[in-house]
């Protein structure tokens, strides 16, 4: 495949654009000799990105313990379809971070963690019960700063040979969105409890 520079950006309102809209960031390290890549949640504290798990997460403990760290996003905006097969691609907006994660302080657990939940769902920390001492001992935050980042952005129609343009098939781009259900209650949820204000404007 031909490499395309002009589709890259090292802008931090760009990058974390991306690192804030996506809801799950594929980390990459190396174990034992061996590579590995997870997927999992993650948010962000200004110029540092936070991971969460078990305090036993075998990768949670090793993205805690200074390690190097490879830090993948990706979202997908729609399918390309071009002319020729050689042009299809996808609109897509994509990061990789690269930094060395430590673990959070208890002092500041507390805190990373309504960032995760807000994330989520903002307004939901404060409306659900806050975490035990025994929770928050059995949870570990990494915390990466962030050493250096890039993106990677296509937009727009395809973009064919000249002389493909005259061929009788259909281009253009087939626009992919993620859409939010229905809530569907708990079945266990007590009677009279109303569904909140945040989740219904989160879904609107």
């Amino acid at each position: 495949m031909v490499r395309l520079p002009k589709r890259g950006a090292y802008d931090k309102e760009t990058i974390y654009a991306i690192v804030d809209a996506s809801l799950i960031c594929h980390v990459g390290l190396i174990q034992d000799g061996k590579p590995f890549v997870i997927p999992t949640l993650h948010a962000r504290d200004g110029d540092n990105l936070l991971l969460h798990g078990s305090a036993a997460s075998r990768m949670i403990k090793h993205a805690g313990a200074g390690h190097d760290l490879c830090i993948t996003i990706t979202l997908v905006d729609g399918l390309v379809l071009a002319r020729s097969v050689f042009h299809h691609s996808a609109n897509y907006r994509s990061a990789v971070l690269f930094g060395q994660g430590h673990m959070a302080d208890a002092a500041e657990k507390n805190r990373y963690l309504k960032i995760f939940t807000d994330k989520l769902i903002p307004g939901r920390w404060d409306d659900a019960r806050q975490p035990t001492e025994l929770e928050l001992k059995a949870t570990s935050v990494v915390v990466m700063p962030i050493a250096s980042a890039s993106a990677k952005v296509r937009v727009g129609p395809p973009g064919d040979d000249d002389e493909d343009y005259a061929l009788p098939v259909w281009a253009g781009v087939l626009p992919m969105q993620t859409q939010w259900g229905a809530p569907v209650a708990d079945p266990l949820l007590r009677a009279g409890i109303d569904l909140p204000d945040y989740v219904k404007e989160y879904i609107q």
